[in-house]
């Protein structure tokens, strides 16, 4: 093993192991860092390790629980350019976006010390004299760590979504075995270092990059009472039905829809549309990739919309004016240019875009007239292509909404409070952002979806209900 080889984060201490995963860029592939990988021995010391911090991680004072949060956060903070450049590198975000994820990551451990100081508001008490046999006794909840957590991250926003995991972990009491994006796996090591020098018990936090064989050990252990990944839907499902006892939570896909009414200011729109499909080349669960255009502002708002994506700047993330930078690997532009590819075979027509610039870049594209069939707009593209649609009413764009596998956020510009209400009662997502696209998140709201988009909510008050079981006292007086 190199001595440059970034070591593994194992139950509080760094650790070089026989094998190693490289990381590369995505926007030229150059070698960034070799990473020791966990193999089953490696795996086994942090499951051992985590299963006997999980009382030490209980019993932290909840004021012990906040402060390690918060000095996290302010760390983040602190070190800002330098987590946004390794977000550039690793995973190829562009450089504002970057910046943006560790502001995020930053407010979710602080937003999660603020709720593990509310914990003990978690609990009730319960009448229990609704009944005569229950005369002269009291209830009284109260939230209890789960234990053990076993966590799977994506590389698309391998430090935030990180945070999602560890922060409402610590904040519940609960210690976690973290399998980072092989290919992002930096950002998430790097966390675990400030976690560590801000006082975290050992054995509490493991971060083990890992190849998918060793992963399943962590799917699969008994010893862990729940299992939380974020990914594709066709690999969380697959998870869920591996895992055995343990509560699951799943943050999955979408191909996630906007719909534009007449009256909508469509300005706002256009511009919102055209920041929520492309941003970090359109790589996000909650990137627009449908959009139903009332007939009577059709012409109106592809005339806002189009030059939007148009100037869009692709190529380098690491140049402060670029927009959408590379997909993730170079199989990812060939996919998804099979995909537009297909959908033009069908008889969908390219407004923009369409034919890949180089091996790791793929342009805006916006496509119109796809059958709802195809995989660019029935399946998840994550990649920067937006399908865009006429519809004679709102009703037949709700339907068009709900006519999919997914259901996780959708958009609705519209003026009408009542068409707002409607939607809301109809569309079947986890989420409906009135006048904004779905991509919108702030990282204390509960976000998650429906169908095949997952189970649970993440935000970190959400997650710790996850996080925690809920324990009752009944005293007879």
């Amino acid at each position: 093993m190199s001595a440059d080889t970034r070591p593994l984060f194992l139950a509080g201490t760094l650790r070089q192991t026989s094998t190693s995963v490289e990381v590369r860029s995505p926007y030229d592939g150059a070698t960034i860092a070799r990473v020791s990988a966990a193999g089953p021995a490696e795996y086994e010391e942090a499951a051992r390790a985590c299963t006997a911090a999980a009382p030490v991680v209980a019993a932290l004072p909840l004021h012990e629980r906040a402060r390690i949060l918060r000095a996290v956060s302010g760390a983040l903070r602190d070190q800002r350019e330098a987590f946004a450049i390794r977000l550039v590198q690793e995973a190829g975000k562009p450089l504002r976006d970057a910046r943006t994820e560790v502001d995020r990551a930053a407010m979710t451990f602080e937003v999660a010390a603020e709720e593990a100081r509310r914990l003990p508001g978690a609990g009730e008490v319960i009448p229990m004299d609704l009944a005569s046999h229950g005369e002269g006794r009291i209830g009284l909840t109260r939230r209890v760590p789960i234990g053990p957590i076993a966590a799977i991250a994506p590389f698309n926003f391998p430090l935030n979504l990180v945070a999602h995991k560890l922060a409402p972990a610590l904040a519940a009491g609960n210690p976690v075995v973290l399998k980072p994006a092989s290919r992002t796996p930096l950002s998430a090591l790097a966390l675990a270092d400030l976690m560590h020098e801000a006082g975290l018990p050992p054995g509490a936090l493991s971060v083990l990059p890992m190849t998918r064989e060793t992963g399943d050990l962590l799917v699969q252990d008994d010893r862990y009472r729940l299992l939380t990944f974020t990914g594709s839907a066709e690999v969380g499902w697959a998870l869920k039905a591996r895992a055995g006892r343990k509560k699951v939570v799943l943050e999955l896909g979408g191909n996630a829809a906007v719909i534009v009414d007449d009256g909508a200011d469509l300005e706002v729109a256009a511009a919102r549309a055209a920041t929520g499909g492309f941003s970090y080349a359109g790589q996000s669960c909650i990137s627009v990739q449908r959009v139903y255009v009332h007939a009577n502002v059709w012409n109106a708002w592809l005339a806002a919309f189009l030059p939007q994506v148009e100037a869009l700047v692709v190529g380098d993330p690491m140049d402060e004016r670029t927009a959408v930078g590379p997909l993730i690997t170079p199989g990812d532009v060939d996919r998804i240019e099979s995909w537009v590819r297909e959908a033009v075979e069908g008889g969908a027509t390219v407004l923009c875009g369409g034919t890949r610039r180089a091996d790791q870049l793929f342009p805006p594209t916006v496509l119109t007239g796809v059958d709802r069939q195809a995989r660019v707009c029935a399946e998840e593209a994550f990649a920067p292509v937006v399908v865009v649609e006429r519809v004679g009413s709102i009703d037949e764009a709700l339907d068009a909404v709900n006519a999919s596998a997914f259901g996780l956020q959708a958009g609705l510009f519209t003026p009408r409070l009542e068409t707002a209400l409607t939607a809301f009662d109809r569309l079947e997502v986890g989420g409906l952002l009135i006048n904004d696209v779905p991509t919108y998140r702030i990282d204390h709201m509960p976000y998650g979806g429906v169908k095949d988009s997952g189970l649970g909510r993440e935000g970190p008050r959400y997650a710790i209900e996850d996080m925690t079981e809920l324990r009752l006292l009944v005293i007879r007086r």
